[in-house]
């Protein structure tokens, strides 16, 4: 019967500890991409194991004090396995071979969800974010660490490509407990699909609602590094949304006296939405300028013509 206690059937005679000096510099260097704190820093000490630092274990003495200090934990054996599992890969990517952690998943029947789970922490870790979504967005699962995967899939999208981030929030469906992680996960909405972010915005409470709102304004009318041309179709999306009464209020109310007032295409949009709404002699009260100035005129004129 397996005994996970036993270092050697963990870490069988012959398998020689990976964390050589490239694999530390590579953890470490991980470690401080990901904000100073790994995945799997994150589950010791959820499972109560706190002493800094003590993964990834350097030496053969280290790595026992590891083990024992997951034997000894007062824990779950699914959470001990989970942990010797995550080590253990290690092992398989150092020897370019998956023996160790299958063969330690055969001998525990270590439950699958566990499995899936630890592997995607483990790519997470590694900064492999496709792979790592493969598993972490398992429908089997319970989404953990939802708000710092949201959080790290965001900050790392390249050339603001939030795909990875808002398909792992889309399969999970998370309620998001920190208050970074919802503006994150709601601006890579907002720069990705206006209509979208207003939808989500509108499962939330008054207070937060407004403030989301407020958030999708200025993060379409900032404008990011897109184009002009980009910019100009974003803030049109923007101003042709289905608004309710409560929204209507707060866009005029935040393009013309909140901060929103400040944001170059203020009058514009405002503008725009105006004319959408069929809001003619409202519009002939706006100033000219921007980009649609031509068209201020002309409906200004024939608004002139209908009062004559």
């Amino acid at each position: 019967m397996f005994n996970y206690t036993n270092l050697q059937e963990v870490f069988p005679p012959g398998s020689v500890n990976p964390y050589d000096r490239r694999l530390q510099h590579e953890i470490d260097a991980s470690r401080k991409s990901l904000d100073g704190i790994l995945f799997i820093d994150r589950v010791l000490r959820a499972v109560g194991i706190t002493k800094a630092k003590v993964y990834p274990p350097k030496t053969e003495n280290a790595l026992k004090q590891l083990h024992q200090q997951i034997c000894d934990a007062h824990m779950s054996m699914h959470y001990k396995f989970s942990l010797l599992y995550y080590i253990l890969l290690d092992f398989d990517q150092s020897y370019d071979h998956d023996n160790l952690s299958e063969s330690f998943l055969e001998a525990s029947g270590m439950p699958k969800k566990y499995q899936l789970f630890m592997k995607g922490l483990w790519y997470m870790d590694r900064q492999d974010f496709s792979k790592a979504l493969e598993y972490i967005a398992h429908p089997s699962l319970i989404p953990d660490f939802a708000d710092d995967i949201i959080t790290i899939l965001v900050r790392h999208a390249q050339g603001n490509d939030y795909t990875l981030a808002l398909s792992y929030f889309q399969a999970v469906q998370p309620i998001l407990q920190t208050s970074v992680a919802l503006e994150l996960l709601f601006n890579a909405m907002a720069r990705t699909s206006v209509p979208e972010a207003l939808f989500y915005s509108r499962t939330h409470p008054a207070h937060t609602r407004e403030l989301l709102f407020r958030q999708l304004i200025d993060a379409v009318l900032d404008g990011g590094s897109g184009s002009g041309e980009e910019l100009a179709e974003r803030a049109s999306e923007l101003a042709f949304l289905p608004l309710d009464s409560t929204e209507e209020r707060w866009f005029e109310e935040y393009l013309t006296a909140g901060d929103g007032k400040s944001h170059k295409k203020a009058k514009d949009t405002l503008l725009i939405r105006k004319i959408a709404c069929d809001q003619f002699s409202e519009v002939a009260n706006l100033r000219n300028g921007g980009q649609w100035s031509g068209v201020l005129e002309g409906i200004k004129g024939g608004i002139g013509g209908q009062a004559d």
